[in-house]
């Protein structure tokens, strides 16, 4: 079962290298503010820009630094079937819970492409399988209808974050699908309309700097407590947003620097946030009561 609220770890640099410790110190913020797992090399975690042995050795870090505590579910989607199915391999290997497998990017393919892409991951790869919508980054929307079409052709998908941003393709997948697929958010500013609509939790951003702040609002949706649920949620709102002024994880990462758990370094293309909503950021931050360094 994968419900609940997932992390979308950011990868933290020092320099051109991967911060090993501050990864470590990361993950046991993680723990402690009580999530339900984390996701590393996800695209939060700048996965395109890491090597296929950083990529590898990152996610064996993970897995032995959680050490079964809380789930780990590796992101080893690819624009290749050949390389999806590998980077797969190597993170069953790794001893993770699950994959988040992103549709194919960039070579745009059809419905029935996107079907048989996860067909061939299925097949070769026995893990839980949570599938990754994200047309504004892939190029490419995986449709309701298309999804229903896979589960019926395969055994190990068991999930999908769903980042489109369209509530109502949403709400369609929920109710074609049904109890067959947990539908999660990917999209911090929609968890509570679709928790209402029956989603399961997140894979989260912001959570990488307030775990137990965007589980708190996964924890009172499940308990009932509606009205509180949506005072917690509407307080974090604006934070949310702030994680989106800028392309995902350029403001995490200087959110996270701020607050002094690391570096704000990123990888080329990315580059740091612009000085105009730096501030905005701060104000967001500072507003919501999060301590500055």
């Amino acid at each position: 079962m994968f419900e609940g609220v997932y992390t979308a770890l950011i990868t933290p640099f020092r320099g051109d290298g991967v911060d090993w410790d501050a990864l470590e110190r990361h993950i046991e913020n993680q723990v402690q503010g009580g999530v339900d797992g984390v996701v590393p090399m996800g695209t939060t975690g700048e996965s395109p820009t890491l090597s296929f042995e950083e990529h590898e050795e990152f996610i064996h870090r993970v897995v032995k630094i959680i050490n079964g505590r809380i789930k780990v579910i590796a992101g080893t989607g690819a624009n290749s079937t050949k390389e999806a199915i590998w980077l797969t391999k190597g993170a069953i290997d790794a001893g993770v819970d699950a994959v988040l497998s992103v549709n194919p990017y960039y070579n745009k393919p059809t419905q029935s492409g996107l079907i048989a892409h996860y067909e061939s991951i299925d097949r070769e790869c026995k893990i839980p399988i949570i599938l990754y919508n994200i047309p504004g980054r892939s190029g490419v929307n995986f449709l309701p209808e298309s999804v229903r079409e896979l589960l019926d052709r395969t055994e190990n998908i068991v999930a999908m974050k769903e980042a489109s941003g369209d509530i109502a393709q949403m709400m369609k997948l929920i109710e074609i699908c049904g109890s067959r697929l947990t539908v999660l958010s990917g999209d911090d500013n929609l968890l509570l309309p679709l928790l209402a609509v029956g989603g399961k939790g997140v894979i989260s951003v912001l959570s990488n700097l307030l775990p137990a702040d965007m589980k708190k609002v996964v924890t009172l949706f499940e308990k009932g407590e509606l009205e509180l649920c949506r005072e917690h949620f509407y307080r974090l709102l604006p934070l949310c947003r702030a994680m989106f002024l800028e392309t995902n994880p350029i403001p995490i990462k200087a959110a996270m620097e701020m607050a002094g758990h690391c570096s704000g370094d990123l990888r080329l293309p990315l580059t740091s946030i612009s000085d105009s909503n730096r501030e905005i950021l701060k104000s967001r931050l500072v507003n919501y009561g999060v301590k500055l360094k």
